[in-house]
């Protein structure tokens, strides 16, 4: 037998750029992919495969993603020219309030058990896709992740570092307060509590049962029917605060997507209550400015910093529930505006006020199909497992989206029951001249705005195809004047940032530093991926 550890890598390796006649589906676990464009050779549109996708990767990658919880999307319909925006972020239980936090002496939300939990919208989002764009019925696109769970997958190397660095939060929650806790644990763990290792298989008959429940209900089980009954149960029984009428009342929204032009480019996001309002006004500041020849540069990095800084400042203050924003999106996005942080930028590092970015647990998908069809899709638990909250008997793991609500009366986001938190999965897509370029995005929780600006910079500034663009170095501003690099930028560069007053630090691990993928179009017609280097990722072509 041979012998290898499957954690080792000692040499850097490459990635070229994959090319595909008819159609391309690419995500962070390769099977994923597969599943895709499977579907799309089988006659399914770029919306099928999306869905197919969207249902296994709570299965393949379980520290990313799952069925309770959220999802976005931006879908390019290429016979109409148009491109639809899905919002299926959840909502807090009507029963919730900070009233309810300040009574159990807590002053902010944590980010374990029921508090945390929202009303899952990933289900309801893919309903919703299905209805309006599928051509193939849920229980045919379920099928792949049903046989998988069944059968087993094997757990791919990046979401076993995942798991085993998250699974300790879970156990001290647990600890602390088993209820909501124990099945999280039965479903997750191995028999003999330890967490799932690379190469390991990891079975789940009660996704699989799950998935078969949703498909056959159009996914109305779990907001109307039995997967509903027993999650409700489950929070009255161990302490949670869902009412059935939470789960009724719950419908996910078509937005209309924001845009910001970029050097002659449409960069296309998802309007708040979600934060793809950052990267638009990012960029509104950066197209004002004259950028480096040499992308590789102290004045790159510092100006890419400096204006995500004063975006997040600003987003972090006013972004919330759009029913409950009193700053208008327009103004946000005004040219006057952008001209005015503009003007705040100098050579040395600034202090915005805003809040502390952290890396989550997400996954992100993009789709392209032979009818020109294209989908930019996210679907995420927020912070990798979530609340580590699972139902008995259920494929259902709950997301901790609420630890995003402030309490603070004065704030925008500030908890309420039926409310949205503020949200950081954020699908990206490029346009130019009316036309599709492409999907695209960066999953990472606050990093996503930060990596969907260094991704477009990439690609229209320093010309990169996707996989340059992707396996260039990042740069992550995690609060205050701290910056970190990636140990891709070059010591003389993090000296000079240093010197301009960024407190900077190297990242240890380049999962923190996003994960993305990349789906353009090219002037003949082709189609050309990127796919993540820092993940497992695939861009599976036809």
């Amino acid at each position: 037998m041979l012998h290898y550890d499957p954690m080792r890598y000692a040499y850097p390796s490459r990635r070229t750029v994959v090319y595909a006649r008819r159609a391309m589906a690419c995500t962070s676990v390769p099977l994923g992919a597969e599943i895709g464009l499977d579907v799309m050779r089988r006659g399914g549109n770029a919306v099928d495969a999306a869905v197919a996708m969207a249902a296994a990767m709570p299965l393949l990658e379980p520290t990313g993603n799952g069925v309770g919880g959220d999802c976005f999307a931006l879908v390019w319909i290429e016979a109409e020219k148009r491109l639809y925006g899905l919002n299926a972020s959840g909502v807090a239980p009507m029963a919730l309030s900070v009233e309810t936090l300040r009574e159990r002496g807590l002053d902010a939300m944590p980010r374990e058990g029921w508090l945390p939990t929202m009303v899952p919208g990933a289900p309801a989002g893919w309903a919703a896709l299905n209805r309006r764009f599928g051509t193939r019925s849920l229980s045919e696109l379920f099928a792949p992740a049903v046989g998988c769970a069944r059968d087993g997958v094997p757990v791919p190397v990046n979401v076993a570092r995942q798991w085993e660095t998250d699974a300790p939060r879970i156990a001290k929650a647990m600890a602390i307060d088993p209820a909501p806790h124990s099945y999280w644990w039965e479903a997750f763990m191995k028999p003999d509590g330890s967490p799932y290792r690379a190469g390991d298989l990891f079975r789940w008959d009660a996704y699989a049962d799950t998935l078969e429940e949703l498909a056959a209900t159009e996914c109305e089980s779990l907001y109307g029917g039995a997967l509903m009954e027993k999650l409700v149960a489950f929070s009255r029984a161990s302490g949670g605060y869902f009412t059935e009428d939470d789960f009724r009342a719950y419908h996910p929204d078509w937005v209309e997507p924001i845009t910001a032009d970029y050097r002659g480019y449409t960069v296309c996001e998802i309007p708040p209550n979600g934060h793809g309002i950052t990267v638009l006004m990012a960029l509104n500041i950066l197209k004002g400015m004259e950028l480096p020849a040499e992308r590789e540069s102290a004045e790159l990095y510092h100006k890419l910093t400096e204006s995500i800084k004063l975006a997040f400042a600003d987003t972090r203050a006013y972004v919330a529930d759009p029913r409950y924003m009193r700053t208008r999106v327009a103004d946000l996005l005004s040219e006057s505006y952008a001209a005015k942080r503009r003007a705040l930028i100098g050579e040395r590092a600034l202090l915005p006020e805003a809040g502390d970015p952290s890396c989550g647990g997400t996954i992100y998908l993009c789709t392209a199909d032979p009818f020109g069809n294209m989908v930019s899709f996210i679907q995420s638990n927020y912070t990798t497992f979530g609340a580590g909250v699972a139902v008995p008997g259920t494929g259902v793991s709950l997301q901790n989206r609420g630890a995003n609500f402030s309490l603070d009366p004065a704030s925008d986001n500030c908890l309420a029951g039926g409310k949205k938190s503020y949200h950081t999965i954020i699908p990206g897509f490029l346009m130019k001249d009316g036309a599709a370029v492409g999907p695209f995005g960066v999953m990472g929780a606050f990093m996503q705005p930060q990596g969907h600006v260094q991704v477009i910079v990439n690609t229209v500034d320093y010309h990169m195809n996707p996989q340059e663009c992707l396996d260039a170095p990042r740069v992550q501003w995690t609060g205050g004047r701290r910056i970190q690099l990636e140990r891709g930028v070059s010591p003389e560069i993090g000296a000079a940032l240093a010197r301009r007053g960024h407190e900077v630090e190297i990242a240890q691990s380049s999962l923190a530093m996003g994960r993305g993928q990349i789906i353009w179009r090219t002037d003949n017609g082709l189609l050309i991926g990127g796919t993540e280097p820092r993940c497992d990722g695939c861009a599976a072509a036809w």
